[in-house]
């Protein structure tokens, strides 16, 4: 995270970044050898090494890295470019919210005891990268009612519908002695994820916005090329952010193959335990 937050300051090519880069390398591959080799290890590495828990992982991983930055720019979308209050703001986020309830409750947690998980995961997951899609193609005029809104319906109910095979596909089929790092997994997975996406997505409209004001800035009024600035940097981030949930569907496309999330085993107790109450 650190080197993604200095690459926006100090450039990709920094010391600095590629420093913090690399040593972010060594430890991670030091943990793994560590943990491979120690009796009591913190994270057991059978855990992730499941073909249908790491897919999730990585998937949900992928997705948090999109979700948590979109929430940030189109919060700043709709006060600096819009004009919005911070409470009208909130006000435009409820349709999502309560799409991405219904899309938990009404489609997810009743289809993912007839469907295999990634039959719910995929399309969920699509149905949010067409949404991020739609952000996309924001303007600094573009009136909420005409893409805003129908973004966050898709996106709320994709996401939902996700979210739910996914929460409980993490803790499927595992040792109950690993339940509960299991669902810890799940929980790091979606932080390092939103925090990374933050990092990254912030540097990336960071450096869209600059760019577009050093191409545009003897254009005409300054205050018109600042507010064509910033949507081409939020814009450019939904882009973004777009191709990180689409790749976050192919992993589970292509990882995910256990039947349903919610079959029968010695984990049941655990999952009931574990499972967030949305989920149930």
């Amino acid at each position: 995270m650190y080197g993604f937050a200095s690459a926006e300051k100090d450039g990709w090519g920094a010391t600095i970044t590629v420093g913090a880069f690399g040593v972010a390398a060594v430890l991670l591959a030091t943990f793994v050898a560590v943990e491979s080799r120690t009796a009591a290890p913190l994270l057991p590495l059978r855990v992730v090494t499941d073909r249908n828990r790491g897919g999730v992982y990585l998937g949900i991983g992928l997705a948090m890295t999109a979700m948590f930055a979109m929430f940030l720019f189109m919060a700043l979308y709709l006060q600096q470019v819009k004009g919005y209050s911070p409470l009208l703001t909130g006000v435009a986020f409820l349709p999502m919210t309560i799409c991405l309830t219904l899309g938990s409750t009404q489609i997810g947690a009743r289809l993912m005891s007839r469907l295999p998980a990634r039959r719910l995961m995929v399309p969920g997951l699509l149905a949010t990268a067409f949404a991020l899609v739609l952000l996309a193609q924001l303007g600094p005029d573009t009136p909420y009612w005409a893409l805003v809104l129908p973004a966050q319906v898709i996106l709320g109910i994709g996401l939902g519908t996700a979210f739910t095979p996914a929460m409980s596909l993490a803790t499927h089929g595992v040792q109950p002695s690993d339940a509960g790092i299991a669902s810890a997994m799940l929980n790091t997975a979606q932080q390092v994820g939103g925090s990374i996406g933050t990092a990254l997505l912030n540097t990336l409209a960071a450096s869209a916005t600059s760019a577009y004001v050093l191409a545009n800035a003897a254009s005409g009024d300054a205050a018109e090329v600042a507010r064509q600035a910033a949507t081409h940097g939020y814009t450019t981030a939904f882009w973004w952010a777009a191709g990180f949930v689409g790749l976050a569907a192919a992993v589970i496309a292509a990882a995910v193959r256990t039947e349903r999330p919610d079959s029968t085993d010695v984990t049941d107790s655990a999952d009931e335990a574990l499972t967030p109450a949305l989920v149930r």
